[in-house]
């Protein structure tokens, strides 16, 4: 990075790291290696010992004497989790490339930092009294980074783009709500016919298949982002590289070196520039989280992503000030190839392996930061009340006994046992519970584990797929607060459903709860559901997400909420 102040070097370093398999079977555990790339830290970081913050001996106290004095300068470092696998806003995937496409771009609705909804690029909007179409009021100083006006042509453009096959996104779903996208998605209209259409240079309206409570929380995700059509046209797959992407959020994009950082610089022609503090943002790729937590002691970052489960009890002894543990909207959970053996067509294995997991064992001994064990896919949401595997109310034991006899009932035994693989993206944690998840098939069931790592992006590749996955670990976090964007994942045409699930009941239950305006009765198609997903198990519910995560004191304006959405823009460092 740039900025050697930091502690970083200005050419990325060499790096280096490893992916193993581990098989856990016949009671011996086997590691294999092979090599990737992860970042080296530097030796200082390395080298640290001891229970305070690095450098933090004779400090001035954090915001001068007034409490609220600004550091000269204005950069923030990030931990940001695996490297983000593209800044499209539309063909992006994950958590990590979403925290920079809010620097980069804004919808037509945005986010406080508390995570409430608020004026984006629409400083204002209408509503028709029969909830089907909305109209959108732009701001007259909205602005791309080289100076060219925002308008609703930039929003049609963008929309049109997610809905549009041809595109390849991932996340087409979250504008399904809007009239003609679904139809446009599978192909059978062009993507002219979706409901969006600019009236004027600064008002856009959007037309809806039916009522959906939740749309003004759809417009906060990526995928409705606006693109700048000149620079995309010019540069075509290039277009979100430094020096080609033009966005129209607070940040530009200066420099982008794979697995190590993107640094960002203040936008201004954003129109609301005169509000931020930030001048430099740094986001780090940062999927060690023992090397990241090394990196945040040593004040080479200011915020992590995460921290490793197994430090926590050293850090609320000696930091407790800069941990943050929040709730969040999100279900850990393992899933099941369903397009081919073993798992095809065998629902009595898939419930053997869900029951034969002792969650409280990982969410007390190994995660231990709040989390909850988890018997359903839906976490806490607004307006709803998740649904539970019948055997959560069941003793340990008794799921254990049930699990060996399911077992037997799907062809295997302690003499012909199961053997299968187990795959994870390269982070810590997630070994750590992949091993203990494997230990337990094995004691419970005998079953032979070999469990593989590879890195995010090859993960995701590998699960999208389908060719070379049997269980896979995984994660979905909410795009907006509400059960519906739990749903939508499984359903057949869903672009994340990495299961190959196919059922008519679960996809019709949910397409009706898309057009229901009543919230209860909504709310209860949503869990008849939520029910029948959990009858035909395509995947493990594990548990429910917190965010624990560690933030210097100097950050001010971070605030923690459910959607763990933030935007460099909201904070500012304090003199330190």
């Amino acid at each position: 990075m740039a900025d050697s102040g930091a502690g970083v070097p200005e050419r990325p370093t060499p790096s280096f790291a490893f992916a193993s398999r581990i098989r856990i079977g016949n009671g011996e555990t086997k590691i294999m290696t092979r090599v990737l790339w992860m970042p080296i830290l530097g030796l200082a970081a390395l080298a640290m010992t001891g229970c305070g913050p690095a450098g933090s001996g004779g400090r001035a106290p954090i915001g001068g004497e007034s409490g609220t004095e600004l550091a000269e300068e204005q950069v923030i470092h990030w931990g940001n989790g695996a490297d983000p696998g593209t800044l499209d806003p539309q063909k992006g995937r994950g958590v990590p490339g979403s925290n920079i496409q809010r620097d980069l771009f804004e919808g037509l609705i945005a986010e406080a930092p508390n995570g409430d909804l608020i004026p984006g690029v629409a400083e204002t909007w209408d509503v028709s009294e029969d909830g089907l179409t909305y109209t959108f009021h732009l701001r007259e100083d909205a602005r791309w980074s080289n100076g060219d006006a925002v308008t609703a042509e930039d929003f049609v453009f963008g929309l049109r783009r997610a809905a549009d096959p041809a595109t390849l996104s991932e996340y087409s779903f979250i504008v399904a709500p809007i009239l003609n996208a679904e139809a446009i998605t599978a192909g059978d209209l062009p993507p002219e016919e979706l409901g969006v259409r600019a009236i004027d240079e600064r008002t856009l309206e959007i037309g809806l298949r039916g009522p959906t409570p939740y749309f003004l929380g759809l417009l906060s995700h990526p995928v409705t982002y606006p693109v700048h059509r000149p620079s995309l046209e010019e540069h075509g797959v290039r277009f979100t590289r430094p020096g080609n992407l033009i966005g129209n959020g607070a940040y530009t994009l200066v420099e982008a070196v794979v697995q190590s950082h993107v640094r960002l610089e203040r936008n201004p022609y954003y129109w609301d520039d005169e509000s931020t503090t930030i001048d430099v943002v740094y986001h780090h790729a940062t999927e060690d989280t023992t090397a990241e937590l090394k990196r945040y002691r040593a004040d080479e970052l200011d915020a992590t992503y995460f921290i490793p489960k197994a430090q926590l009890p050293w850090i609320r002894e000696n930091l407790p000030d800069e941990l943050t543990i929040a709730p969040y909207l999100g279900s850990y959970y393992y899933g099941f190839n369903l397009t081919k053996p073993p798992f095809k067509g065998n629902l009595a294995l898939r419930r053997a392996l869900a029951l034969a997991i002792d969650r409280e064992i990982i969410t007390k001994q190994i995660t231990n930061a709040g989390e909850i064990a988890a018997f359903g896919f839906v976490p806490p949401v607004n307006n709803y009340e998740g649904q539970q595997m019948p055997e959560a109310a069941w003793s340990q034991q008794e799921r254990e006994t049930e699990a060996r006899r399911l077992y037997l009932d799907a062809g295997y035994s302690p003499e012909n046992p199961l053997r299968v693989e187990l795959l994870y993206n390269t982070q810590d944690d997630h070994r750590r519970i992949a091993v203990a998840v494997a230990s337990m098939w094995r004691r419970v069931l005998g079953v032979q584990t070999e469990i593989v790592n590879q890195e995010w992006k090859v993960y995701l590749d590998t699960r999208t797929q389908k060719e070379d996955t049997q269980v896979f670990r995984a994660g979905w976090i909410g795009d907006y607060n509400d059960a519906y964007t739990f749903a939508e994942l499984p359903l057949s045409d869903s672009g994340l459903n990495d299961f190959g699930y196919d059922s008519e009941e679960y996809d019709a239950l949910v397409a009706k709860a898309g057009m229901e305006l009543d919230m209860q009765t909504r709310a209860g198609y949503l869990q008849e559901a939520e029910r029948v997903l959990l009858d035909d198990m395509p995947l493990i519910p594990i548990y429910f997400y917190v965010t624990a995560k560690m933030v210097k004191p100097w950050v001010d304006g971070y605030e923690p909420n459910i959607m763990d959405h933030y935007r460099s823009q909201d904070v500012r460092i304090l003199k330190h």
